[in-house]
């Protein structure tokens, strides 16, 4: 259920509504905008008289919500969710890109990376320490190692990291990283999104291969419903009947995912087409369909890379990339 709040109402009775709506056993979310004030009630809320409501002084509309999503949603939260990470601000309008490699393989190696993608305009290094691989003989990544390289990298460049967790096991290692990544296979791991749900940092949450948009956003609220609302959303491709790539890039989920919620939408075009020339083009195409972001796997010399160097692109393809993304953005902004 939504109540939607006059504008300016004393702060007294708003004060006693909610101090009343939570002795009828409903959590209540509270959502201040520019004009209103949105009151979003989560849980049992059969037993709140709606026509009471709507009655008050202070109410301007009450309505229902049908939604499993409540946290997430945006009638709960119309305004665009903005996050800032080290100054750094993802939704509502800013952009930003999040390039690196798939895989942390050597301290001269992501070194080499963060300064390239550093200098085209990045503002957050991405890098898996912790790699999941369909294949228990392929390269898993360095671990706690990895993990200490990419922070050097942080010291050096100042931007801030980006890495994917395995296990809720692992979060002491993730103390001092700044945007912890779910991959889409971990989407839906419920027990390790509760336990990010009580924690303080940015989660950036991807797609799973084959859920629904709403199957996404219900693992946002798991977080949630945890007291994090600090949610990146990202569309990496899903599994579809093509195989001539490697997964099918949903652009279109960006449109959705905005309609359906306040939390910013960032685009992975790297492994949803899994091949190093369909990324620009991708990344070109996301930034003109209303994204927040791109997160962009670079890698210093892809032939050699242990993981994913198909789809990587060298530091000077990402700078090229950068550029005619701006070129999206300026005349996006023009309009």
């Amino acid at each position: 259920m939504i109540v939607v709040l006059k504008k300016e109402s004393p702060k007294t009775q708003v004060e006693n509504l909610i101090e009343w709506l939570e002795s009828q056993k409903v959590g209540v979310h509270i959502s201040e905008g520019e004009f209103s004030t949105v009151l979003g009630l989560i849980g049992d809320t059969a037993s709140v008289d709606e026509h009471l409501l709507e009655g008050l002084e202070i109410v301007e509309s009450v309505m229902r919500v049908s939604e499993p999503f409540k946290n997430a949603n945006r009638k709960f939260h119309p305004e665009d969710t903005v996050i800032d990470i080290a100054d750094h601000k993802i939704g509502g309008g800013n952009f930003q890109f999040i390039a690196g490699p798939c895989s942390v393989e050597s301290h001269d190696q992501v070194l080499e990376i963060a300064e390239g993608v550093h200098k085209s305009g990045a503002n957050f290094l991405r890098g898996g320490a912790f790699k999941p691989r369909t294949s228990p003989y392929d390269f898993q990544g360095l671990k706690a190692e990895g993990i200490e390289i990419l922070l050097e990298a942080k010291e050096k460049t100042g931007m801030p990291i980006v890495t994917e967790i395995m296990s809720a096991a692992h979060l002491p290692l993730f103390e001092n990283v700044d945007v912890i990544q779910v991959g889409a296979r971990n989407m839906q791991n419920f027990d390790m999104l509760k336990e990010l749900g009580r924690t303080n940092k940015p989660i950036l949450l991807k797609r799973g291969l084959a859920n629904t948009y709403k199957e996404l956003l219900m693992s946002a609220e798991y977080i949630m419903s945890g007291g994090n609302e600090n949610i990146i959303l990202c569309e990496r491709g899903i599994r579809t009947f093509e195989t001539y790539t490697r997964n099918t890039l949903d652009i279109q989920a960006v449109t959705v995912l905005k309609e359906l919620s306040h939390l910013p939408v960032i685009i992975d075009p790297s492994h949803a087409g899994g091949m190093s020339r369909l990324v620009k083009p991708m990344a070109m195409a996301a930034a003109a369909a209303g994204a927040d972001g791109l997160m962009i796997e670079v890698h210093n010399n892809p032939s050699k890379a242990l993981c994913d160097g198909a789809q990587s692109l060298t530091p000077a393809q990402f700078d090229d990339l950068t550029k005619n993304v701006r070129k999206i953005l300026n005349a996006l902004n023009e309009n």
